[in-house]
């Protein structure tokens, strides 16, 4: 494996490997940009088949970590990490200490979190070795803790608006949401749906978690494979990425793609295909920055949950910029949107507004 000539690698500043026999820990950190401050971004949990494949997601996530950064004007650059392993099988405290102690060795320069497969739990342990993590438990009020409820309200607010600017609606009553993956986000997505009084589908790997949406929420399950192809307002895909590809477009029935995983366009091409389809999509990495907004807040502290809300309040009027000038420009919604982040990227480091 040659790290350079993947084609996820993209001016990587660092991609490093972390082993600890003891524990077992197998990592990589991904920093892609400090351009703006400190690499920010969770930590995966997952059990990658080839060591090739973590490598590849890692990249691809750091990478959008820089861009989510950017766009949301945070004084964070980009980073990511993976663990290879089951979540549900091969976490111990002593694991995460491991990989605490392979975050502090980077000096700061990157500052994980909580992802897929992670837990607030798993952070605690990690700060048992590192002070550079956030998304830990903090007093009532204060920013902080689990970004997953963070990160839904973002997705939330995003999917009202490019329901208003697709659609012409301005609420979600009436209106229909298939949900893909009803996780640590999803679920409280699918919360927030249903107190609007959308119809929402669910479909998750995990027939438990599916079913505990439909008890609560009223929601309809659906097969994980037909969710795709559900004739909705808004498909949210809320579990892993590269979900919207030359094979799933050409059967999606939805008239917006609005969901919380990361790095949904298998390519960036796919874009094109989702335009061809007169489907509005709104990029990931700014409809779903909900929760690095209070991973920032609370790593920098002195900040409250009202300011953390207040400030998730703009991601409706970055998407509709972004939709506006696609719309102006004839192009895709992700082209526009990565100019938008280079741009940023490639400006002075922003201070986190008070």
């Amino acid at each position: 494996m040659e790290v350079f000539d993947l084609p996820e690698f993209d001016g990587h500043e660092l991609v490093a490997f972390g082993h600890d026999a003891a524990s077992g820990l197998k990592a990589i950190i991904a920093v892609h940009s400090t351009a703006l401050g400190p690499a920010a971004g969770g930590c995966r949990m997952w059990p990658y088949a080839t060591t090739t494949e973590a490598v590849s997601d890692v990249l691809r996530l750091s990478r959008g970590m820089s861009y989510k950064n950017a766009m949301a004007q945070l004084p964070f650059g980009g980073g990511k990490a993976v663990i290879i392993g089951d979540a549900r099988k091969a976490k111990t405290p002593e694991l995460f200490e491991a990989f605490g102690r392979f975050v502090d060795s980077h000096g700061g320069r990157y500052i994980t979190a909580e992802d897929v497969g992670t837990t607030i739990t798993d952070m605690s342990n990690i700060a048992r070795s590192t002070q550079y993590v956030s998304g830990l438990g903090r007093a009532p009020g204060e920013a902080g803790g689990d970004p997953g409820p963070k990160t839904a309200l973002g997705v939330f607010l995003g999917i009202k608006a490019a329901v208003k600017f697709k659609l012409g609606r301005a609420e979600l009553a009436g209106g229909s949401v298939a949900v893909q993956g009803v996780g640590g986000v999803g679920y409280h997505l699918c919360g927030m749906l249903a107190g609007e009084g959308a119809k929402v589908l669910v479909a998750d790997v995990r027939a438990p978690a599916a079913e505990r949406v439909c008890q609560e929420f009223k929601a309809t399950a659906v097969s994980v494979d037909e969710i795709l192809s559900h004739k909705v307002d808004v498909l949210a895909p809320c579990a892993l990425g590269a979900v919207l590809d030359a094979t799933s477009i050409p059967r999606l029935r939805a008239r917006i793609i609005a969901g919380a995983a990361n790095n949904q366009l298998a390519q960036g091409q796919d874009g094109m295909a989702l335009l061809a389809a007169d489907i509005l999509y709104a990029p990931d990495y700014v409809i779903n920055a909900g929760g690095i907004i209070s991973v920032a807040r609370e790593y920098y502290g002195g900040a409250t949950q009202a300011q953390v809300n207040t400030e998730i309040q703009a991601i409706p009027q970055r998407l509709t910029e972004i939709f506006e000038r696609a719309r102006r420009e004839s192009r895709t919604t992700n082209a526009v949107a990565d100019q938008m982040a280079r741009e940023r990227l490639a400006r002075r480091p922003q201070q986190l507004v008070a």
